[in-house]
């Protein structure tokens, strides 16, 4: 029986099936998961039915890479993606300022969110998100200083690096550039609950393959870009990540007919169709070459934006520790909101983000 959920309340039904042993034969983890998931036991390792089942063999060593942990293979990505600013193309022309570019800085930024929310004049609607509450963005900001979010023992920054990040989005929210707390804080991490999409933004942050459910969703035409950086020429942060992973359920009885399934989703021309880059760009170069005719304007804009960052990505970080899933959901998002309602200083922010985080990610 297929089951659809999506948000916070997807992984709170997947621990569920993990305490009770009861786990899907075959089910979704992300890029920041698989390692933290994998660990935990639930994912069956997938290197017993490689070539016999699952034909991995045009997607490159790289690839492959993105979803192995500890020398196993534990899922196979649907596609590539990394992050991105979406934004209101059409807003942006109304309004007569020029959207964020590939070498816009995080100050420059600032200053287009400032001036987005001044050019709407309305209530509710702002420049940009709050992105304090945002792990992915967090991740890239760092890399562009030389740190990471994580390294395989814990958490890869420290109070000093923290309060930068706090420090920035507190400025900006208070410049009117950001999102208001009491509507930021309703984000989900989903399509439907992002204030872009919502119409309470001009620019959003989340990943690149998304863009096909914003503009969905949105009457406005989207545009697409990569994350603001620390300096101009500076590394961008960005690496190319699976956009979702197939993994098989550690306690399922029917682990060959699973990998068939996975085989199919992912080398199967036609389905491949049927999917488009929703969920990436496909892995498969045979997938890939045969979907490029059937896709729209923007589905065809994410397979472009994934090539233009082939210059601009850097190595893919090491796999997540155990605890990271907790961290984004009980630790980062909370503090943000903590913050952006001034219940807590950046000070105070910065240095429970390290000590909860400590406590909650650990080394598997």
């Amino acid at each position: 029986m297929a089951r659809s959920l999506s948000g916070d309340g997807y992984w709170t039904k997947l621990a569920t099936q993990m305490a009770g042993r009861a786990i899907a034969d075959v089910f979704q983890l992300e890029p920041s998961t698989i390692s933290d998931y994998s660990k935990r036991g639930a994912c069956l390792a997938l290197d017993p039915f490689i070539p016999s089942t699952l034909d991995v063999d045009s997607f490159g060593k790289d690839v492959l890479k993105l979803t192995t942990v500890d020398g196993k293979l534990w899922g196979v990505g649907l596609g590539l993606n990394s992050f991105a600013l979406f934004y209101d193309a059409d807003a942006f022309a109304k309004a007569g300022i020029t959207p964020p570019g590939v070498d816009t800085t995080w100050k420059e930024y600032a200053d287009i969110a400032t001036e987005m929310t001044k050019a709407a004049g309305k209530k509710n609607v702002w420049g940009g998100p709050y992105g304090a509450r945002y792990a992915y963005v967090f991740d890239a900001w760092l890399r562009q200083r030389g740190s990471s979010l994580y390294t395989e023992s814990g958490l890869g920054f420290g109070v000093e690096e923290a309060k930068e990040w706090y420090a920035y989005w507190e400025e900006l929210r208070k410049r009117g550039g950001t999102v208001g707390a009491d509507i930021q804080t309703l984000d989900q991490n989903t399509i439907d609950t992002n204030c872009l999409s919502l119409g309470y933004s001009a620019m959003g942050m989340a990943y690149s393959n998304q863009m096909v459910g914003y503009q969905l969703i949105m009457k406005s035409k989207l545009g697409i870009g990569m994350l603001p950086r620390a300096e101009k020429g500076g590394p961008s942060g960005h690496y190319y990540r699976p956009a979702l992973i197939w993994s098989i359920g550690a306690t399922t009885k029917h682990g060959e007919q699973a990998a068939k399934f996975i085989n199919f989703f992912v080398n199967d021309a036609e389905a491949g169709k049927i999917l488009g880059v929703e969920r990436g760009v496909p892995m498969s170069p045979k997938v890939r070459e045969a979907i490029l005719p059937s896709l729209n304007p923007t589905e065809a804009e994410t397979v472009k934006y994934i090539n233009a960052l082939k210059d601009q990505v850097g190595s893919y970080p090491a796999p997540a520790p155990l605890g990271s899933t907790e961290f984004d959901q009980r630790v980062l998002r909370p503090i943000a909101d903590e913050l952006a309602f001034e219940r807590i200083s950046v000070a105070d922010a910065a240095t429970r983000l390290v000590e909860e985080g400590k406590a909650t990610v650990r080394a598997g």
